[in-house]
């Protein structure tokens, strides 16, 4: 047998996709895009910038890491910045609200200085390699067809959390649908923060972009 002759190789896999609303704990990298805007505090070529529309987002890779679907991997884009308009920078601020809170154990109702502390990052290098847990969505690629993503994450509050994040509520049952008035206080995952990656070329927005990116 030699390299060339193929009839011994294995067949392709063939993935349904994950049903929509399933909760896994995922881990987030961001593929630099090499944008900086140091008056943003954009820094270390995290971002990137599409250059037919100029809309800065993080391009992030979401990797399944237990249960079925492990090592499935999904794709979306975080707004920073759009020209249409400040909703999709601030659906984008919401989203990295909603996965530090999950990532680092912070209740969304909690206020306390220790939890306000804990939603500041120093730059997207805190961002890349994130585990949180987060919310399976289904939307169309560019080509039309159905593809996995993620959209949001699951919060401290959510009834699922401490059982996809692996600890224990501190006390009470949280809410089954997030943003409770009484929580439950979760024990934080540990966290550290990952080093800076490298700063390659600027790139477009990938096919399946969303509304604010065309």
């Amino acid at each position: 047998m030699t390299f060339f002759d193929f009839n011994s190789a294995a067949e392709q896999s063939s993935y349904d996709l994950i049903p929509k609303g399933t909760v896994v704990r995922v881990r987030m990298t961001i593929k630099p895009g090499g944008y900086d805007d140091p008056s943003q505090g954009w820094t270390g070529g995290y971002a990137t910038r599409s250059l037919s529309t100029g809309s800065v987002y993080l391009n992030c890779e979401f990797v399944v890491l237990d249960g079925p679907f492990a090592r499935r991997k999904m794709w979306s884009l975080i707004g920073l910045y759009s020209a249409k308009g400040a909703e999709w920078t601030n659906m984008g601020r919401t989203f990295i609200k909603a996965i530090l809170n999950s990532a680092r154990g912070i209740n969304p109702n909690d206020s306390s200085p220790a939890a306000q502390n804990a939603r500041r990052i120093s730059g997207f290098a805190d961002l890349d390699g994130l585990e949180f847990a987060a919310r399976i969505d289904i939307e169309k690629d560019g080509r039309g067809e159905d593809r996995n993503t993620i959209k949001a994450a699951i919060e401290p509050d959510h009834k699922d959390y401490a059982l996809v994040m692996g600890v224990m509520p501190k006390g009470g049952t949280g809410n089954p649908g997030g943003n409770s008035g009484a929580p439950a206080a979760v024990a934080a995952p540990s966290y550290t923060p990952p080093a800076a990656a490298a700063r390659p070329a600027a790139s477009t927005v990938p096919s399946g972009k969303p509304a604010w990116a065309q």
